[in-house]
């Protein structure tokens, strides 16, 4: 008699051949992981995490990125029972977002417990958009960091737009960048958010190569100011790739926030034109 983990684990491994993408290597000389952030999901996951996981696997992710929400940082579930699930269906839990706050030990020992390597502050900790707020933010970061370092983690950020805005002369992205230890501070780049704040990210890329072992995959409507399918924005997806190794990237977590119909049906779309590409 199987048991719902033995479907699981069918259900997961039997989607995990129809993305291959060969021409997109990271990991292995025929295999480029894709991940997905679950905002991309959130309400589904509220209402019903594991059967959503469920149909996450079935379009060929392979890497999941969690994000903070009312129920916690799982969703409801405790964070074994998250890596548990991710693992059943042939998924990795790699990261996950968080707040750097006043719950920042706890946030730690549920990473740790769910085996995720990473642990990305989702915003920024503190209002002000000088250099100096920012200055002391990088020293945050810092600290963060050899918190996680010790535990075994990896600290990180993911930028919105606003980080691009300048004070001083100065982008305050770059303030974060220039004023944070690379061995401490994982930057997670969010591609969208970067052409929305103005810029452009191949000139980081060349700015600091390396710099950046996660992505938000995500396509922007430049008139609409809101996430779309790939494609349909003005992201120069193929571009990305092809410059992805000068920015470090290890892991590629899709991100959409606003859909033409339904989430599953956008990452379908998006898992297609990757495969296209």
């Amino acid at each position: 008699m199987k048991t719902r983990r033995d479907f699981l684990k069918q259900s997961g491994t039997g989607a995990l051949g129809l993305f291959v993408l060969p021409s997109l290597t990271l990991h292995s000389p025929n295999e480029q992981l894709l991940g997905v952030q679950l905002y991309s999901f959130r309400d589904a996951m509220a209402k019903d995490a594991l059967g959503t996981l469920e149909q996450i696997a079935s379009i060929g992710i392979k890497e999941i990125e969690s994000a903070r929400s009312k129920k916690g940082l799982y969703y409801g579930l405790s964070p074994k029972d998250m890596q548990q699930a991710c693992k059943d269906l042939g998924m990795t839990l790699q990261s996950g977002h968080v707040a750097l706050d006043s719950h920042f030990q706890d946030t730690m020992e549920q990473a740790v417990a769910s085996e995720q390597p990473y642990v990305i502050c989702s915003s920024m900790p503190s209002k002000g958009q000088t250099v100096d707020n920012y200055k002391k933010v990088a020293e945050a970061f810092n600290k963060a960091g050899e918190d996680c370092k010790k535990l075994g983690l990896k600290f990180g950020y993911h930028n919105h737009a606003y980080e691009f805005e300048s004070d001083k002369g100065k982008v305050l992205y770059d303030v974060l960048m220039d004023e944070t230890d690379p061995e401490l501070v994982h930057m997670e780049l969010d591609l969208g958010w970067v052409i929305m704040g103005g810029k452009d990210p191949l000139d980081y890329f060349k700015k600091y190569p390396g710099r950046f072992p996660l992505w938000h995959l995500k396509d922007m409507h430049l008139g609409r100011k809101e996430s779309t399918e790939f494609g349909k924005g003005g992201l120069d997806i193929k571009a990305m790739m092809q410059h992805r190794e000068a920015s470090g990237v290890k892991h590629i977590f899709i991100e959409q926030e606003e859909y033409a119909s339904t989430p599953l049906e956008s990452m379908k779309h998006n898992m297609a034109f990757l495969k296209n590409l």
